[in-house]
């Protein structure tokens, strides 16, 4: 490999040239209202500890079409932003298929679904439609973790298989682990204009900087040598792009210590490596979404908005910069809405089991691995009912099809709770298994646990803490780099995450029971850190395991179940 003889710095520091107002410049190129026709997509409203939710991710083909997954509707929607009163074709998913990601390469259309599958259109149809074309899709492959391109472009975003779980924590100390060192990362990307390329970010001069290395997978000729320096901490930094004028798109997250005022932008480059300007990603007020940034050939950001009334494909608006050494990226968005306050007040050792970190993270490891038959009794009727106000099915998507089969995880049911014994136990007393209907009432006569539940029960907790409850026995973590395994990310009235450990690129590994990212079920996933803190989430701490120092009253151990109709923490779930 070929090494440089110069380098160019993006240095974000607290002296220099400003860059704000980037959100001015946004443009909306299409818009989809919520709901089930063809030009809608499907969005879940929000309730309470309940975060809104939509279509998941947003990519781009090499003509420049647009490709939105909706997910709640099972199909993908094309379109070309160059013509946005046309007719979006709906291309049509195998109802097996419950994909949170997506990547559209040549003619492969690529969804992530724990792993890489590939779907293409059925015999006798093309995806390449005329607008306003319904086309079946059908999958002609499962691709294996040898394909490099598929594995790394899902990785950009966080879809990607978890780390070893024998890695979480030393068995000989029983420490938790947790490596905030940016390790070297190798990333391969299917460019637009220079093919398949190989990206190398090495670490540079600690947490701050690091160099990317660009070169060719066939002839390894160095194409690209770029350095990106942030004021703070690096986050994710994921090679995005070569457009077809050979421009280079980094993907960069800088993160303060107090971990306010995040940022995550686009960094584009000129084909010599000299910097031209950013685009600054309007993550604010923005429900979590999977793919939220794809590029074009032409060059084009753009970014996917959900709304509680439907989605806006955003094109980002640049700000060039010119001959500067120094960028300090202010963002002039409206920050994150401030988190509501607990509405009651517990005493964090009224209610808990003696617990640590380590027994934080094999229950919560337990909640993810238990194997189950899931029998017809637990299944239900087939169809089954909608949940009201919207055209959904009370079944978790990961249990479709699945009568009389070992299923992995507990399923998540709205307002929900217990041990995994008390689920195991009502499972196998023929208890319906989840319910994803979020908007109505919780339903007694179902087994699972919502994301709340789920980290209490990790916590040992003998009463359900809400989200909005959990601030009044958890401590706010100042800096989010000191996040331990069994802390929590938390979005009071929204979402919670048990935080498991940042990955060698630096993203957050967490545990959730969600309805989206999981298909209904307690799963592991991958995210950028920074689009978790701009979009609410907050660190905090447990403050009663008992590995932390803090006391924990002997009188609250309990190994059963609290009598049916226990308080939760909450006025209501």
């Amino acid at each position: 490999m070929l090494r440089p003889t110069y380098w160019i710095w993006v240095l974000i520091v607290g002296a220099g040239i400003f860059v704000t107002g980037a959100h001015a410049d946004d443009t909306v190129v299409r818009s989809f209202a919520g709901g089930s026709a063809a030009s809608m997509v499907g969005i879940v409203p929000a309730s309470q500890a309940v975060e809104l939710a939509g279509p998941q991710a947003l990519t781009v083909d090499g003509q420049g079409n647009l490709f939105v997954l909706d997910q709640v509707n099972g199909r993908i929607l094309q379109f070309d932003p160059k013509q946005p009163n046309s007719d979006p074709d709906v291309l049509k998913m195998p109802r097996d298929v419950q994909p949170t990601d997506l990547v559209v390469h040549n003619d492969d259309i690529m969804v992530w679904d724990g792993g890489v599958r590939t779907l293409k259109a059925a015999p006798g149809q093309s995806t390449r439609g005329l607008g306003g074309d319904e086309i079946q899709l059908e999958e002609v492959s499962s691709r294996g973790t040898d394909d490099q391109l598929a594995v790394s472009a899902f990785a950009q975003m966080g879809s990607q298989a978890p780390g070893s779980a024998a890695d979480l924590l030393d068995q000989n100390t029983r420490a938790a682990i947790v490596k905030t060192t940016r390790q070297p990362d190798r990333q391969y990307v299917a460019s637009r204009s220079k093919g398949s390329v190989i990206a190398d970010i090495i670490p540079d001069k600690g947490n701050a900087s690091v160099r990317v290395e660009i070169q060719t997978m066939v002839t390894n000729e160095t194409i690209g040598q770029l350095g990106l320096r942030v004021r703070n901490q690096l986050g994710t930094v994921e090679f995005l792009e070569i457009d077809n004028s050979d421009r280079f798109y980094v993907l960069a997250e800088d993160i303060p210590s107090s971990g306010k005022n995040a940022s995550t932008f686009v960094a584009r480059y000129a084909a010599n490596g000299r910097l031209e300007g950013i685009y600054e990603l309007p993550l604010e007020n923005t429900p979590l979404t999977r793919r939220f940034v794809t590029v074009s050939g032409d060059g084009d950001v753009y970014f996917l908005r959900t709304k509680p009334d439907g989605i806006e494909v955003v094109g980002v608006g640049f700000r060039p910069l010119g001959n500067v050494s120094v960028i300090d990226v202010r963002p002039s968005r409206t920050a994150a809405a401030p988190a509501p306050q607990p509405d009651v007040k517990f005493n964090a050792t009224a209610a808990v089991r003696p617990s640590n970190r380590q027994q934080a993270i094999e229950t919560a490891f337990a909640f993810e691995g238990v194997q189950w038959k899931l029998t017809q009794a637990n299944y239900g009727s087939d169809p089954d009912s909608q949940c009201s106000g919207f055209s959904r099915i009370r079944r978790p998507w990961y249990l479709q099809g699945k009568v009389n089969q070992e299923v992995r995880g507990v399923p998540y049911c709205w307002g929900c709770h217990g041990s995994l014994a008390n689920f195991r136990q009502r499972i196998e007393s023929g208890t319906l298994a989840g319910n994803v209907c979020t908007r109505n009432a919780p339903r007694p006569d179902v087994a699972g646990v919502d994301c709340s539940a789920f980290v209490s029960a990790a916590w040992g907790l003998s009463v359900h803490y809400t989200t909005a409850a959990i601030p009044a026995i958890a401590a706010p973590v100042a800096n989010p780099w000191d996040l331990r395994p069994g802390d929590a990310l938390n979005k009071p009235g929204s979402h919670v995450m048990l935080f498991l450990r940042f990955t060698p690129d630096r993203k957050a590994e967490v545990m959730e029971s969600s309805t989206g990212g999981c298909n209904g079920r307690v799963c592991r996933n991958v995210y950028p850190l920074a689009s978790l803190l701009a979009r609410g989430y907050a660190p905090v701490r447990f403050r009663a395991f008992a590995d932390d120092q803090t006391t924990v009253s002997a009188n609250a151990y309990q190994e059963t179940e609290p009598p049916a109709g226990r308080k939760t923490a909450s006025k209501r779930r």
